[in-house]
């Protein structure tokens, strides 16, 4: 197949992209196939520039918007002519905003590029934190009791409750996610959420552990738990950082309990119209109920990271797991 692996993008997870597109980019090329590396800031990589991109690495901490390049030539790649045509499929190794929300992949059908992923629909559906968790709810996936800001104390008390999760409705890698453990801290982290959008979400805390559940072509692959090391939720740190999270996959769960995540995993992934492949996040609290948190329609796809883990744990190595995407997007759309 000839490939771009398209990274970059001008959200706050521009190095998370840079990192997994490095790996899509080395295993694609192990398997034989012919890959070019575009970065949305400044198009197709020369060689000198790619070996410098193979040794990306991501910081503790997300990027200022101020440090991403501001210029974005995607739109102009898609053109007749483009950089992005030529290729057999376009890989997405782009991790938030408008590479994840269903804006390039709407420029993408526009321009009949195959490409990794899903759709238009399911890509905005998912990057929507509350749009969501209200199909969650329809679709009978137990999911944590939230409101939207602006909301009082008393009103955050009796709706949610305290602790509480406050996150920017459209972001990524937990960037802008406060634990709010006392009412006194919920204004400030509001605002910290609003930094990164108009729209904040207040969610119950669910205390318990952490799960992890991918989906390919439409079918569950092995739970995996988030241990984290350096703070009580799975946050940008203990993503990226060696040492942050202890990874068990598969988990160390009863197969009632693992079956389940499984199920409520596809039943997520369904309810978003999702694509071909995605990963879905899960809390488990102590009396063993289950709470499905998001969807992730473009996960992380370093070789070490959830997504990738949990096909690992079902036999499918790194490679093979890049090439099987790449194939899903070249076949002819479902008919419903």
């Amino acid at each position: 197949m000839r490939v771009a692996v398209l990274f970059g993008g001008a959200s706050r997870e521009r190095d998370v992209s840079t990192a997994s597109a490095a790996q899509v980019f080395s295993a694609l090329r192990a398997r034989g196939h012919a890959v070019t590396a575009i970065d949305t800031a400044k198009g197709a990589l020369k060689p000198a520039e790619v070996e410098v991109f193979l040794n990306s690495t991501v910081t503790d901490t997300p990027p200022e918007l101020s440090d991403i390049p501001p210029t974005d030539l995607t739109a102009h790649f898609t053109m007749p002519g483009g950089e992005l045509h030529g290729f057999d499929v376009v890989f997405l190794a782009l991790h938030g905003g408008a590479g994840e929300d269903g804006t390039l992949q709407a420029l993408l059908d526009s321009a009949g590029i195959r490409y990794t992923g899903s759709g238009v629909l399911g890509s905005a559906v998912a990057m929507d934190k509350d749009l969501s968790k209200r199909l969650f709810h329809f679709a009978g996936v137990p999911t944590p009791d939230w409101i939207m800001a602006p909301a009082d104390v008393a009103t955050v008390a009796d709706q949610v409750g305290f602790p509480a999760i406050v996150k920017p409705n459209t972001e990524g890698s937990t960037i802008g996610l406060t634990v709010v453990n006392e009412p006194e801290q919920l204004d400030d982290a509001v605002r910290e959420a609003s930094r990164f959008g108009p729209d904040v979400m207040i969610e119950k805390f669910v205390p318990g552990r952490e799960f992890v559940v991918g989906v390919v072509d439409g079918q569950p692959l092995a739970v995996g738990e988030i241990d984290p090391q350096h703070s009580e939720i799975f946050d940008y740190r203990s993503k990226y950082q060696v040492g942050g999270a202890i990874e068990t996959f598969p988990a160390d769960l009863p197969e009632r309990l693992a079956a389940e995540m499984r199920r409520l995993a596809v039943l997520a992934h369904r309810a978003l119209k999702l694509g071909a492949y995605s990963r879905i996040d899960f809390r488990m609290d102590p009396d063993e109920r289950i709470w499905c948190l998001e969807a992730n329609t473009l996960p992380g796809m370093t070789a070490t990271s959830l997504l990738p883990q949990s096909a690992a744990a079902e036999g499918i190595d790194f490679p093979e797991l890049c090439e099987r995407l790449c194939a899903l997007a070249l076949e002819p759309p479902a008919v419903t």
